[in-house]
C-alpha cells in the first residue's frame, strides 16, 4: 500500500512582490502577482500539484506563515525578496519547517548588485532558479514534483 499522497506545494512570494506589474520590467517583467498566481496555479496542475500561494510585505508574517507549512505543504518554492540577502529569521524558518524548498527569483540576482548575490538560504535549498522569469516557478514546481514521487 503506498503512503498519503505528497503534493502540496506552499508558493510564497516575499517583500514587494505585490508590486509585480508596476516594478522595473527589465528586470521583473510586466506580469502582475495575480497573473504570476494564475499561471502557477496551471502549472500545478500539469505536475498534479495542489499549489497555496502567500505573500507578505511583513516579515513577521511571512514567518509566521513559514511555521504553519509543516502542517499544510509537502514542499515550498519561496521567492523572500529583498529578504534573501539579509533576513537570517526567515532562513531559521524554512529551516525549522523542514521541507524541501526551491528558492526562485524572478531576474538574474547573480548578474545584478553585488549584494543581491547574497542568499541567506544557500545551503537550506534543493536547488535556487533565477534569472529565467515566471517560468522559473514552472521549473521549480516540476523539480519539487519530482523530489515529493521520490
Amino acid at each position: 500500500m503506498n503512503g498519503p499522497t505528497r503534493n502540496r506545494v506552499a508558493v510564497m512570494h516575499g517583500v514587494n512582490l505585490d508590486m509585480l506589474g508596476k516594478r522595473d520590467p527589465e528586470h521583473y517583467g510586466t506580469m502582475t502577482l495575480s497573473e504570476l498566481e494564475n499561471q502557477i496555479r496551471k502549472w500545478a496542475k500539469e505536475f498534479d500539484l495542489e499549489p497555496i500561494t502567500y505573500q507578505s510585505n511583513s516579515e513577521s508574517g511571512f514567518i509566521e506563515f513559514l511555521h504553519r507549512l509543516p502542517d499544510t505543504a509537502d514542499a515550498l518554492v519561496v521567492n523572500p525578496g529583498a529578504w534573501t540577502h539579509y533576513s537570517w529569521a526567515i532562513r531559521d524558518a524554512v529551516e525549522i519547517a523542514g521541507l524541501p524548498t526551491i528558492e526562485v527569483h524572478l531576474s538574474d540576482v547573480d548578474e545584478r548588485e553585488q549584494w543581491r548575490r547574497v542568499s541567506v538560504l544557500e545551503g537550506l535549498t534543493v536547488a535556487r532558479v533565477a534569472g529565467k522569469g515566471p517560468e522559473g516557478y514552472r521549473e521549480a514546481l516540476e523539480e519539487l514534483r519530482a523530489v515529493l514521487v521520490s
